[in-house]
């Protein structure tokens, strides 16, 4: 599980198919072989650790269904990502639950200035946007996220300076698609709602 507080920005070194090596500022001594690490809000097992300069460089390899699913497939030397380590017992719960479980892409329609934030509005399929609420939680390239409007397929939310800066959103553009993982309360609310019918 992870939280969405993005922790570090990390950058794709090596790509051979399915197997991506991703450069962190992470000390390599406190990542285990098997540890879980959110890449762009991507939950992805490392599977081979090596010191790096500046931190640590680990490798991780990506199932087609990944690929299919979220924005990795596009992902080329030299992408930068948001990373987060796996939540463990006791950390400070500062986002919302999330599992990294991409599941789809959203659609970057505008930004635009609201002050010192962002406001930035967001396109989704129709069978995602059913569990977008207003007030409600998203993770958006593993950003925990918290949604302002919502309007048929289309939701905004603003991004304060130090998200900006703090991770990959300051450099986003319109027409730019990113991984979203919809609230987990949401998708079992639903299920069980199915079932009541």
């Amino acid at each position: 599980m992870f939280t969405g507080i993005i922790t570090d920005i990390g950058e794709l070194v090596e790509r051979d198919g399915g197997r991506f090596v991703i450069a962190s500022l992470f000390d390599p001594e406190t990542i285990a072989l098997g540890a879980s690490v959110a890449c762009d809000g991507c939950c992805l097992t490392v599977t081979k650790i090596d010191a790096a300069e500046t931190g640590a460089q680990f490798e991780v390899d990506v199932s087609n269904e990944t690929l299919a699913k979220t924005t990795l497939d596009g992902w080329k030397v030299g992408q930068k990502m948001n990373l987060e380590r796996a939540l463990r017992a006791g950390d400070e719960l500062g986002g919302h639950l999330v599992t990294g479980h991409v599941d789809g892409v959203a659609k970057i329609v505008s930004i635009e200035p609201d002050g010192d934030s962002q406001r930035f509005e967001f396109e989704v399929a129709d069978d995602l946007a059913r569990f977008v609420a207003t007030k409600g939680s998203v993770a958006l390239d593993g950003t925990s996220l918290t949604v302002n409007s919502v309007v048929d397929r289309r939701f905004t939310i603003n991004l304060i300076p130090h998200t900006l800066t703090q991770t990959m959103w300051g450099r986003k553009k319109s027409g730019e698609v990113v991984n979203i993982e919809i609230d987990i309360f949401a998708r079992y609310v639903a299920r069980m709602m199915e079932f009541n019918r």
